[in-house]
C-alpha cells in the first residue's frame, strides 16, 4: 500500500493500469485518491488510511492508487477529469472507486467526501467494496 503523501514523479497512468490488471485478477476494487501534499484534508485522510483497522479494510478490498494533482502535472489533471468528468472546482481529496472492469462506481466529487475519520472512511470503503 502506498505510504502517506503523493508522489509527484510517479507515472499515475501506469499505476492505475497496474491496479486495474491486479483488480481483474483478484476481484478487488481500485480506489483512486486524487490529492496534494499541501492539502490538509488529504493529510487527514492519509492518517485514517494508515490506521490498522482502515488499512486492513483497504488491503482486503482495494488496490489504492494515489495521484498528485497539487503540482503542475497536466497528465494527472487529465486523469482526474477522465475518472471524475463532472468538472467544476474539485474539493480534495477526490476519491473514485473503479471496478475491475474499469467502470467508475462512485466519485466523491459528485457525492461529497465521507467524514475523514475511521468511521466515515470505513463505512465508505465497506459500501463500495463489492
Amino acid at each position: 500500500m502506498p505510504g502517506p503523501g503523493y508522489d509527484s514523479s510517479a507515472d499515475a497512468q501506469k499505476l492505475i493500469d497496474a491496479a486495474l490488471r491486479a483488480a481483474k485478477a483478484d476481484g478487488r476494487m481500485v480506489l483512486l485518491d486524487f490529492g496534494a501534499n499541501w492539502c490538509g484534508n488529504c493529510k487527514a485522510a492519509d492518517k485514517v488510511f494508515a490506521q490498522p483497522q482502515t488499512a486492513s479494510l483497504l488491503g482486503a478490498s482495494y488496490h489504492l492508487v494515489k495521484v498528485d494533482i497539487g503540482g503542475n502535472s497536466s497528465a494527472n489533471s487529465a486523469l482526474l477529469r477522465k475518472y471524475s468528468p463532472s468538472g467544476g472546482t474539485y474539493k480534495m481529496p477526490v476519491l473514485v472507486v473503479v471496478s475491475p472492469s474499469g467502470t467508475v462506481r462512485t466519485d466523491t466529487h459528485v457525492t461529497g467526501n465521507p467524514a475523514l475519520t475511521s468511521d466515515g472512511l470505513g463505512s465508505f470503503l465497506r459500501q463500495w467494496a463489492s
